[in-house]
């Protein structure tokens, strides 16, 4: 067969995607043969009086499986030329001979061809080196260009070259070999980015994959020239024009805060919402428009070329002209407007109307975030998420040094999540993806659990430093370096010595993988670097990071060994555990597992900590918390009852305890068995609502104040009650997590001896 005989269009693709995108085998079958059939693995789908349909699901390849789903990638982006099966080879000649190359996914369309080469592993592989593919793609280069041409003929087309991989880490040698070549890197995640993205924006993802591909290229046969004012906005010059939406998705490009867009740092955008752009679409189709301008980033290398007019208002500090934009692609990042931009892209309006833009020019990349973020009502319609991570690139440079410390913390999290080399990849909910069980881990804990350590300087209001930090460098750039490889091995290692509970999502109950354990390891990674500090006098700032490691290693592996003694039980009542209380247990117990290893590991506040949460004290306190709000109990109703008789509950509490009181006793009561007592309002008032009828009215004076009021208190009724505030509190604890303080135990004994001995 030919080679042009394997490349397809029109109903011979919609064939090839059929067979591509089927995930099962059909068969029919006489009805005597059903039994059998489906003990061999079939499934029955459809029985007639005669016959019956079954299925059974493939067995492809894992690389097949991969191949086929980058296919029908582009075959969704609308490349209408496309190859036919696995076997699609290209000759090409190369130093005077003909050769052949087999093309995993061949895609054309009007404007483009793309070759891509296929690599897809069955698990993550974070070793393998792709350097001898990549050199042979660019050694081929030329020769393949040629050959695509001679085979779409007619049309001078682009052609661009992707290496697609699936669960590999790729190598930073790679990746500037790629680079070097001209090659486009496409991983998981991209694929999984346009695959999104072309359930939400349809055939128009193409434009933005195109601008990824070609960027700064030229695009082909576009007028590029537009009526313009030239102005002066916040120091910078902008220009105001109107254009054809089809112009500008070609130019346009939308930095989506995604793991595909990861090393085009800062992605700010959020990935276009289908249902706002289908709305948007039925708009413009009947005949809606929007007034408001799409704000954009000019990039380009040169001057851009803007002829002004002879025609000028005198006075006017704006000009008129000809702008000239840059044919190219990837050319014009969207600030704001990408739905109304997107909306137009199915649209037969997309060459037949205009849109209006105000366009700045080379607008450094925090000056867009910072210009996103004030569009965006100053923050408040950007998700929190989204948020850390803007911050992060605004504050990397900022006067306070502080700032600069949180901007560090915000990276080195968004980083562990996504680097294909770390233990937390995927682990860590960054850009716009949700949380699942695997994926559970916030940006924000990772930065708390950062600022809590002593890594960084702290600096005083005028930046001099108050305290140095154990691996600070004092320079963003560099510390990120060091500190951020030493928490990526770290983890690593740590992964390796717990394989067998590190994958396990939060689904499970013996997970050790969420946002209370990670504050425990960051925190305990920085015990031991104090703790080489100060018995072997290492300087982390003076040593290389492979070097600290291995002096952490006999620690980590105590800390290990600690973790897999923690039951299934003990795990979940830790990841429960919410707060400063929850982030501190698991992190002290590690430490004490240290301590018990090595006596002189010892931090600060270690002792104190047990001795306040060996729940020695919770019995004898859950005691008299039950004594002191009986004798309480028991003195108000007597009185209340002495003083206002039948209607003592009703005239002697506040409105709202009553209401209250009245509706948890009628719940309890509508769901009663027959036989069973029913529940009376005033059992269901707590110490904060005796509090509340101690002070109602003049029961303070006439009935309580000699009773309640706190000898040692001098103020008024509110203040000489704040006893009874304190008792609530700590009677509200779960007792069966917290550990009443030696300090709570003391009040309360205190407060029983004053209430109940007189």
């Amino acid at each position: 067969m030919e080679t042009n005989e394997r490349l397809i269009c029109g109903e011979d693709i919609i064939a090839e995607k059929k067979i591509r995108s089927e995930e099962y085998d059909y068969i029919k079958v006489e009805l005597n043969q059903i039994t059998s059939m489906e003990t061999a693995g079939w499934e029955l789908v459809k029985k007639s009086k005669t016959s019956a349909r079954l299925k059974k699901r493939k067995s492809i390849p894992q690389d097949e499986k991969f191949e086929n789903d980058v296919w029908l990638l582009f075959y969704k982006l609308g490349f209408k030329t496309l190859n036919k099966g696995r076997y699609f080879k290209l000759a090409y000649a190369s130093n005077g001979n003909e050769l052949t190359q087999q093309i995993d996914v061949f895609a054309a369309d009007e404007e483009s061809i793309l070759i891509i080469e296929c690599k897809s592993s069955s698990k993550l592989d974070k070793k393998t080196s792709f350097k001898t593919e990549i050199e042979a793609i660019g050694g081929k280069r030329g020769g393949l260009i040629q050959a695509v041409r001679k085979l779409i003929p007619g049309k001078n087309l682009k052609v661009g070259f992707i290496f697609a991989t699936n669960n590999y880490a790729i190598s930073q040698p790679d990746k500037d070999r790629m680079k070097e070549l001209k090659i486009i890197h496409f991983d998981e995640d991209t694929i999984k980015y346009y695959q999104e993205l072309i359930n939400h924006i349809g055939l128009a993802a193409r434009y933005q994959l195109l601008g990824n591909i070609f960027a700064g290229q030229k695009i082909p046969e576009m007028n590029n020239i537009v009526p313009a004012i030239e102005g002066e906005m916040g120091k910078h010059t902008y220009y105001s024009f109107s254009i054809e939406p089809e112009k500008l998705l070609k130019l346009g490009f939308v930095l989506h805060h995604d793991n595909a867009n990861k090393d085009e740092m800062p992605a700010y955008q959020r990935i276009i919402k289908k249902g706002r752009l289908k709305a948007i679409q039925e708009f413009i189709n009947n005949g809606g428009f929007f007034p408001n301008s799409v704000i954009v980033n000019i990039v380009t290398k040169k001057q851009l070329q803007f002829d002004k007019s002879e025609l000028q208002e005198e006075h006017s500090i704006s000009r008129l002209g000809l702008l000239h934009l840059p044919q190219e692609y990837k050319s014009a990042y969207i600030i704001d407007g990408q739905h109304r931009l997107y909306g137009y892209s199915d649209s037969e309006w997309k060459s037949k109307n205009s849109i209006p833009v105000v366009a700045f020019v080379n607008l450094k990349l925090t000056e867009q975030i910072q210009l996103f973020m004030d569009i965006n009502e100053n923050q408040k319609a950007v998700p929190k998420n989204l948020r850390t991570t803007l911050e992060a690139n605004l504050l990397w440079d900022a006067k306070d040094l502080n700032e600069q410390r949180k901007a560090l913390s915000s990276r080195i999290a968004q980083r562990l999540g996504e680097d294909k080399n770390s233990a937390l990849y995927n682990r860590i909910v960054t850009g716009e993806n949700s949380s699942t069980p695997y994926c559970a881990i916030t940006l924000d804990y990772i930065s708390k659990s950062l600022k809590a350590t002593n890594f960084y300087n702290t600096y005083n209001k005028g930046n001099a430093v108050i305290k140095d930090g154990t691996i600070d460098k004092s320079n963003n750039d560099i510390t990120f370096e060091y500190l951020y490889n030493f928490l990526l091995k770290m983890f690593n290692k740590l992964s390796e010595l717990l394989e067998n509970d590190w994958e396990i999502g939060t689904n499970d109950d013996s997970c050790i993988v969420s946002n209370a354990f990670i504050y425990g390891y960051i925190r305990i990674f920085s015990d031991i670097i104090d703790y080489l500090i100060k018995v072997k006098s290492i300087n982390p700032k003076m040593v290389k990071v492979d070097y600290l490691v291995d002096e952490c290693s006999p620690y980590l592996d105590v800390v290990a060994y600690k973790i897999e003694e923690l039951t299934s039980s003990e795990r979940v009542a830790l990841r429960k555990q919410y707060g400063r209380v929850g982030d501190n247990k698991f992190w002290r117990i590690l430490q004490q597992a240290l301590n018990d290893r090595f006596a002189d590991f010892n931090p600060e506040g270690l002792e104190e900590y047990w001795r306040d949460n060996s729940m020695k004290f919770n019995e004898d306190a859950f005691k008299l918390i039950r004594d002191i709000e009986l004798y309480i109990k028991d003195i108000i109703i007597n009185k209340l009852k002495d003083r206002y008789g039948e209607n003592w509950f009703r005239l002697g509490c506040p409105k709202a305890v009553y209401d209250s009181a009245q509706k948890l006793a009628s719940d309890k009561n509508y769901n009663k068995q027959d036989g069973e007592h029913d529940e009376l309002p005033q059992d269901q008032l707590h110490l904060i609502e005796y509090r509340e009828i101690m002070m109602h009215l003049s029961n303070w004076s006439e009935l309580f104040e000699k009773d309640f009021a706190d000898p040692n208190i001098k103020g008024d009724k509110k203040k000489k009650t704040e006893w009874l505030c304190k008792v609530n509190e700590i009677r509200n604890q779960n007792f069966h997590t917290y550990s009443v303080k030696e300090e709570e135990y003391i009040l309360l004994k205190n407060i029983a001896e004053w209430l109940l001995n007189r």
